[in-house]
């Protein structure tokens, strides 16, 4: 569900009136990762990696509250759901957007990664998910990436999390990833605190699984 709200009911009034008119409201936070055991269960169980970290990212934006609320042309939403969206190389050659309505349940999230993502291929269509605040990714697996930085732009307010080609070296797989966010959404407290929730995540997963329901959070 979507509802529009009051930015004075709640924590980030004087951020909306700080930043909602700002020409470049958006800030970008960067911070590498130890991806090895994303990589261990994408070997041993077959689960796409970039699967794995979109699920992690939307456990660990779930654990963050700002991350219901989000600015869209000078108002403020409140949303009881969230999606992550990827990028997907359609079968002309061209790329569409993919929203995956997240949940808790791995399995179920694997189950809506495919399907909609092999939909968005073969169809050359997106697909979106209106009612939820929804967490742009892109992957940019063909190079290694120290850093990415989106466009700065009003059109486009939802947090966006951006990565490239995960590094192997000498036993330690590590992988930069920026995350851009609204500053009306949050302040850099909050992003610093998604971040440490993610590498958490990241770690709490049991690469011996053999499905979603395996997986246990500590």
């Amino acid at each position: 569900m979507k509802q529009e709200i009051n930015p004075k009911d709640t924590n980030r009034g004087q951020a909306f009136e700080l930043w909602m008119k700002s020409p470049m409201p958006m800030v970008t936070l960067t911070k590498t990762f130890a991806v090895r055991r994303l990589v261990k269960i994408n070997h041993r169980r077959g689960l796409k990696f970039n699967m794995l970290l979109c699920w992690c990212i939307g456990r660990a934006a779930s654990m963050v509250d700002e991350f219901y609320l989000l600015p869209e042309r000078g108002i403020l939403f409140k949303y009881d759901r969230l999606a992550i969206n990827v990028i997907v190389n359609n079968s002309s050659g061209g790329i569409n957007s993919c929203d995956i309505p997240y949940t808790d349940d791995l399995e179920k999230f694997n189950e809506d990664y495919l399907a909609l993502t092999q939909l968005a291929a073969t169809s050359c269509q997106s697909s979106l998910v209106d009612d939820a605040m929804v967490i742009g990714t892109s992957a940019l697996t063909a190079t290694e990436l120290d850093s990415i930085v989106n466009q700065y732009t009003d059109q486009f307010c939802n947090p966006m999390v951006m990565w490239g080609k995960y590094r192997s070296r000498w036993g330690k797989v590590t992988l930069p990833i920026s995350f851009q966010f609204h500053h009306v959404q949050m302040d850099g407290g909050h992003a610093a605190r998604f971040l440490t929730a993610l590498q958490d995540v990241i770690n709490l997963l049991n690469p011996g699984i053999s499905s979603g329901n395996d997986i246990h959070m500590g």
